[in-house]
């Protein structure tokens, strides 16, 4: 299972939110950069890079931070939050991105994503289910859609998807345990998908029953921030 550490932007600082709840704000380090050299040099390989000013704004809005991570590491970063358009993404993917994850537009807008998929592959382009409950949730998770988190991940499959970073907004930041139940029965029903599970995720254990789970990866935030778990932890799952 691959092991993706977090790192969320509001105004090129790391912080966290609770439950998605951006007047529920802490900031952890000034410098995302001197943070993600830290994650490279503990021997991990992945970053989640989330512009929650620019899923705020619907534009890129820390693209120079994006730059600097991927021009001072070997980090292979996903990066997510404000990718609106074919400029956007263009955009993202020169700063240096390896991934672009789609979220609030793969609801809005299908066909833009699915053109998306054709031209660039499942390999770069991601797709974020923000859910809550059994509903996608879109605008920085500020609004529910009437699509169910399964219905959605059925139709971008069926599309050419093939990696899903599933993040339950209930349980992001708050140190909680991730949603299992609900991890299991998405590899259940779709053996084909490559599911990352993002939201929870609090302590080691959790991180083996998520692989016993059959995840393809897991995104570690505020755990790392907070010391529950800690980098030198996670040489075993490297």
């Amino acid at each position: 299972m691959e092991i993706i550490p977090a790192i969320d932007l509001i105004n090129g600082q790391c912080v966290r939110l609770s439950a998605g709840d951006f007047s529920r704000q802490t900031t952890y380090d000034t410098d995302p950069v001197s943070v993600a050299q830290r994650f490279a040099d503990a021997g991990l390989r992945r970053l989640h890079l989330v512009d929650l000013d620019g899923a705020r704004a619907g534009h890129p809005i820390n693209l120079s931070v994006l730059e600097s991570i991927a021009s001072k590491t070997a980090l292979e970063i996903d990066a997510g939050g404000g990718i609106q358009t074919a400029e956007a993404l263009a955009q993202v993917l020169q700063a240096g991105a390896a991934h672009a994850t789609a979220g609030s537009l793969a609801v809005r807008e299908p066909a833009t994503v699915q053109a998306w998929l054709a031209q660039h592959g499942a390999d770069t382009i991601f797709i974020g289910a923000d859910f809550r409950g059994e509903y996608i949730l879109v605008n920085a998770w500020a609004d529910q859609s009437t699509l169910t988190l399964s219905g959605f991940i059925a139709s971008y499959l069926s599309a050419g998807a093939s990696t899903f970073i599933c993040t339950d907004v209930s349980k992001d930041g708050l140190l909680q345990g991730p949603s299992l139940a609900t991890y299991r029965q998405l590899v259940a029903e779709f053996p084909a998908a490559r599911f990352v599970a993002s939201g929870g995720v609090t302590t080691i254990a959790d991180l083996e029953a998520l692989a016993e789970a059959g995840m393809y990866g897991a995104i570690i935030g505020k755990a790392l921030y907070e010391g529950t778990i800690v980098l030198p932890d996670l040489l075993p799952f490297l």
